[in-house]
């Protein structure tokens, strides 16, 4: 078992380590910059050179059923899912194999309104009840894959 962070742009840094380490999960902290990470066993800075999507294909290449994947990005989810691992965002919510595909879909809504100039409000600022949501969400779900690790 090992914990994925997409970690560009993630607000929740913070509490993915208190949780791996609470655990004794591995962390790769994936990024495309570099950044700096605790001095805590188990976490690893992954840093992926190359175009914005180098860290997620990193990322969808090496997890694996039982791992765990934390992002925000829509795509990234889509191919994780795809492959039986398990994906959170960051805001706390869990993405299945139907709420990626909405997810999916609303993103390319969006993407063709947006390409006629029609622009929407965009996603609500990230608050302190989506840090909570999300740090409950992540403890019971990597709770859950310990105990039914092998």
């Amino acid at each position: 078992m090992r914990i994925y962070l997409d970690a560009d742009a993630c607000p929740v840094k913070g509490q993915v380590y208190r949780v791996a380490g609470r655990y004794g999960v591995p962390v790769a902290v994936v990024t495309n910059a570099p950044l700096r990470v605790p001095p805590q066993v188990g976490v690893e800075l992954v840093v992926v050179p190359g175009d914005v999507d180098a860290a997620d294909d990193w990322i969808a290449a090496r997890a694996g059923p039982g791992d765990l994947v934390l992002t925000a990005d829509i795509p990234l989810a889509a191919r994780v899912v795809g492959a039986g691992v398990r994906c959170l965002d960051f805001r706390g919510g869990e993405f299945s194999p139907s709420r990626v595909g909405d997810a999916l879909a609303a993103r390319d809504l969006n993407a063709y309104l947006r390409s006629l100039g029609l622009t929407g409000a965009g996603p609500a600022a990230f608050s302190p009840r989506d840090r909570s949501r999300f740090a409950t969400a992540l403890d019971a779900a990597v709770s859950k894959m310990a105990r039914s690790a092998p």
